[in-house]
């Protein structure tokens, strides 16, 4: 029995070793495919600067361009392969599953990716340029021009989409919890008066900017996604009760 096990865990291991090495070399192709699509899409990311009135970039180092130039293309990289990213974890968690558990797993997947895609797109169209806007020119009463090093800005971006997309995942956490029976509708509802407190100290902390404008556009949406979890989590109740009474 113990040298099965010990099978069993080698065989497991080695298949998370394939996921991990098919999504590495993945990444890869993607990333050297990115390389000659960076130029269009670092323009593409500049939007929201480029709209701007006498704002633009400067180079500050010799080894800027070509920094920023790698990391678009592994930016580019991973959204390339994360068709076949998903489908190797896919593929890896699938089997552990039960018949009933994989169900799920087809509806928290692809509405996880929606909305963190969802978060990133509402960071960029919405709250970058009304930020950009506010950062640069509260001092409206100095005539300054402002010049922005390509590096800064693209790491400020990322920080920007990436928290933003994270905190638009909130329902899926919530509805997950309701699934498991650790929360209920009825909680979500008594407490929402804390949960719009702990947005809005949630938005101070992972907001890229100290700025209030820029905090209360991702409290807001928190919120209103908290709301429509509400909603939602009684129809996740409704089926665990259905499913218990089942059992």
């Amino acid at each position: 029995m113990v040298e099965e096990k010990a099978m069993s865990l080698v065989e497991h291991l080695s298949e998370l070793r394939r996921v991990l090495v098919v999504s590495a070399f993945a990444i890869a192709a993607g990333t050297a495919l990115g390389w000659f699509l960076s130029s269009p899409l670092f323009g593409f990311l500049t939007a929201p600067v480029s709209a701007l009135p006498a704002t633009r970039f400067i180079t500050t180092s010799v080894t800027e361009p070509v920094i920023v130039k790698l990391k678009v293309s592994l930016l580019a990289g991973i959204l390339f392969a994360s068709p076949v990213i998903l489908y190797q974890l896919w593929s890896f968690i699938l089997p552990a599953l039960k018949k009933n558990e994989r169900k799920y797993l087809y509806i928290i997947l692809p509405c996880s990716v929606l909305l963190f895609f969802g978060g990133a797109a509402f960071a960029f169209y919405v709250v970058m340029p009304l930020g950009l806007r506010f950062l640069l020119f509260v001092n409206s009463g100095v005539k300054y021009e402002p010049l922005i090093t390509q590096n800064s800005y693209l790491t400020f971006l990322l920080t920007f989409l990436v928290a933003f997309g994270a905190v638009f995942e909130l329902p899926v956490a919530l509805l997950i919890l309701v699934r498991l029976g650790l929360i209920t509708p009825l909680w979500l509802r008594k407490k929402r008066r804390y949960a719009l407190f702990v947005i809005i100290l949630l938005a101070a902390v992972l907001s890229p900017t100290p700025d209030i404008p820029s905090q209360l556009l991702m409290a807001g949406p928190m919120y209103l996604l908290y709301e429509v979890s509400i909603w939602l989590s009684y129809l996740v109740a409704r089926s665990r009760t259905r499913a218990l009474e089942r059992v």
